[in-house]
């Protein structure tokens, strides 16, 4: 299985993970609350007992629950049950040590090998790997140091590995063998030892679920049933206190309350729920260009949202006014500020549904929730301004008051107090929504560094701390990142990206520069010495490359949203910095087994998301535009076709959903934007200035 499709089975498990355990909790939360009904008052696990509960009568019972607690407690105090040390296992790793050792003498002493050569055998060691300060004291110590470190390398194995070494111990038992070496060794020699050790210790001693399993089976069955009594008029719960499972048992013992759930109402509950359950992964799976889905962070938040307000809804179920008072639309608005409006509009229909589900007003809250959430969504627009927010608050309070006079005013009549109170529970509704969406969408980004758009239109403010820095400490990649910005925004918008991510993501993604602006030419002067020219390959393209890891660490400095992380860390993929690697070829007569590629190599990743696709096409396709200086459209269209090819050739989009389509709108759109930039301009004839002219002029010049 390849890594992509590796990713792709994780995340689907984890989509379906999530969809079955969001399930599950909403339907404790429909059902839980109502699972045990009184004849007073409510004596569910959990609640608060309102009055001092007693026993009205004598009873002597054997308490399941007071007994599998017991029991549960006396297998949990049972520790983990371990094989003995396997001896084979020690004399394997202790053959493994001398074999390895062995090879490495024979390094030392052939004297055929330069220091290098044997500096190269001694790195490539399967069994282990030592430091280069490590290898270079192997190969720089006397003979009989190396025999007497050797024996002391053998003795410090055997005596690790006589006792038991856990699977989910190894690295503290790896930790603690500096503290077997003889104390005789000095430091350098301990070092050495302990790492020739170190990587041959592995378990020898393995949990065994069987004799596990045994042990607390007898711990369990080594506790008696517990015997619960009560006296008439004894107390089972005072009052404030909790009421737990221990007391339930007693209350149905005693005839207190009677347990159970109409059968219907558990298969209505489980309908609902099966229907919004394969609401939300249909829609997505038609939408799979929808890459928010595809980020196990992303799913999480999405899920929490829903349970959390979902509960939220279901503890103000049993009042009058609080359901319609409660701010279950601030959920939708929450997710489509963090994570787009189709996320929003489709978590917002089942979280109406199931909040409303199974309450004696239904039939009008569940619209009341539905649709003022829904409006409220398509009011708020992009989410970039405040007045966003509060459109959406006034569009969800008009709208939730057209909803009640649909389907409750005719059914419910109220008074004139309770119309009142209405408009006044569904105005605060609607604004309370707004404000929580201020909030959390805040909190969210600075906690979990979610992206949202008001993050990111501050963070591009031109007088924003980065931002300055940037513009002083480089202004020609300054200048150069505004005009891929411009490019990536526009085709953002054509193939239906997000294009203030991109054109926020493309402003900073060459941000390390500044720390070293000189080095790149679009900062140097003209004319000034190119510190390219006569300097090691090598060493040039590690310094280019190096304003990928000096980017993230001024956006972490800085605080940057982490999604723009990935901007700095794509833009250049996996690919190589070409010119410097050409020039390394010729030197070596283009002999590629002397000259490593990787050391021209960007660290990547690739593009994950069509955003940062976007920059990186962009990013390459200005740099060449710049440099090239294309006169005609065709020209234009020839160098994006190239850059598109070549970023495919090397397999840059594989990970993105970028389809043919966008491309060639990308293309399109790439060539109709620097159509603008560089279009021909008007050459004026050199003409003289006439002589009154001139006179004008000079005096001019002399004041």
């Amino acid at each position: 299985m390849s890594a992509r499709n590796f990713v792709s089975t994780r995340i689907r498990f984890l989509q379906i993970s999530l969809i079955a355990a969001v399930s599950l909790v909403s339907f404790a939360t429909l059902t839980l609350p109502v699972s045990l009904r009184s004849t007073s008052q409510s004596l569910t696990v959990g609640d608060v007992a309102q009055i001092t509960l007693q026993a009205p009568r004598d009873i002597e019972y054997v308490s399941e629950i007071r007994t599998e607690e017991s029991r549960k407690a006396a297998e949990s105090a049972v520790q983990p049950v371990y094989s003995t040390p396997d001896p084979a296992i020690a004399r394997q790793q202790i053959e493994r040590l001398r074999t390895t050792m062995q090879y490495i003498t024979s390094v030392r002493s052939n004297i055929d090998f330069t220091v290098d050569e044997k500096k190269s055998n001694l790195v490539t060691l399967s069994d282990v790997r030592l430091r280069l300060e490590t290898i270079d004291y192997v190969l720089g110590i006397s003979d009989s140091r190396w025999e007497i470190l050797q024996s002391e390398a053998l003795r410090v194995l055997e005596q690790v590995m006589r006792r038991a070494v856990y699977e989910d111990k190894l690295e503290s038992t790896q930790a603690g063998v500096s503290a077997s070496v003889s104390l005789t060794l000095n430091e350098q020699q301990a070092t050495l030892v302990t790492e020739l050790v170190s990587a041959f210790i592995v378990p020898n001693s393995f949990f065994s679920e069987e004799l596990t399993t045994a042990a607390r089976q007898a711990a369990r069955e080594g506790v008696k049933p517990i015997v619960q009594t009560y006296k008439t008029g004894e107390t089972i719960v005072p009052a404030g206190e909790i009421i737990t499972p221990a007391d339930v048992e007693a209350f149905e013992r005693l005839g207190m309350i009677r347990p159970g759930q109409r059968w219907e109402d558990m298969l209505g509950a489980v309908a609902v729920i099966l229907l919004s359950a394969s609401l939300v992964p249909l829609y997505f799976y038609r939408r799979k260009r929808l890459a928010v889905m595809n980020d196990p962070r992303n799913l999480f938040v999405i899920a929490l949202i829903f349970v959390a307000f979902l509960i939220g809804a279901r503890l103000f179920a049993d009042r009058t006014l609080a359901p319609y008072g409660y701010p279950i639309q601030a959920a939708g608005l929450l997710l489509a500020t963090l994570f787009g409006l189709e996320v929003g509009l489709v978590i917002s229909i089942p979280l109406s549904l199931l909040a409303a589900y199974g309450l004696s007003n239904t039939f009008d809250l569940a619209p009341y929730y539905l649709l003022s959430s829904l409006i409220g969504l398509l009011a708020l627009g992009p989410a970039r301004r405040f007045w966003g927010f509060l459109r959406a608050g006034i569009a969800i309070t008009l709208s939730g008051m057209v909803i009640l006079v649909a389907y409750r005013l005719p059914f419910f009549p109220p008074d004139l107090l309770g119309i009142v109170q209405f408009l006044a529970i569904v105005a605060f509704s609607g604004f309370a929504a707004a404000s929580i969406t201020l909030l959390l969408q805040y909190l969210f980004a600075q906690l979990l560094g979610l992206t949202t758009s008001l993050q990111l239109l501050d963070i591009s403010r031109p007088e924003s701390p980065l931002l300055q820095f940037f513009l002083r400490s480089a202004p020609g990649t300054y200048q150069h990142s505004l005009q891929v910005a411009n490019l990536a925004e526009q085709a953002a918008e054509k193939i239906g990206a997000d294009p203030l991510l991109t054109r926020v993501g493309a402003q900073f993604h060459d941000i390390g520069k500044a720390l070293n602006p000189t080095f790149f030419i679009e900062n140097q002067i003209p004319g000034s010495v190119n510190t390219h020219q006569d300097a090691d390959p090598e060493e040039v393209a590690a310094t280019i490359i190096r304003h990928v890891t000096d980017g993230v660490q001024l956006a972490k400095k800085h605080r940057l949203p982490r999604r723009l992380h990935d901007f700095i860390l794509e833009h250049h993929g996996t690919l190589i910095t070409r010119y410097q690697y050409n020039q390394a070829m010729e030197a070596v007569n283009n002999d590629v087994t002397k000259v490593d590629i990787e050391k021209f190599r960007y660290p990547g990743p690739r593009p994950a998301s069509r955003e940062s696709a976007l920059l990186m096409l962009a990013d390459a396709t200005e740099a060449r535009a710049r440099a090239e200086r294309p006169a005609t459209d065709d020209d234009l269209r020839k160098l994006v076709q190239n850059v598109i090819n070549t970023v495919q050739k090397f397999n840059q989009l594989d990970d993105t959903l970028l389809t043919l389509r966008d491309l060639n709108l990308i293309t399109e759109s790439f060539v109709t934007t620097l159509r603008g930039i560089y279009h021909p301009r008007i050459q004026y004839p050199n003409a003289k200035v006439p002589d009154q002219d001139s006179t004008m002029l000079a005096a001019r010049k002399e004041k």
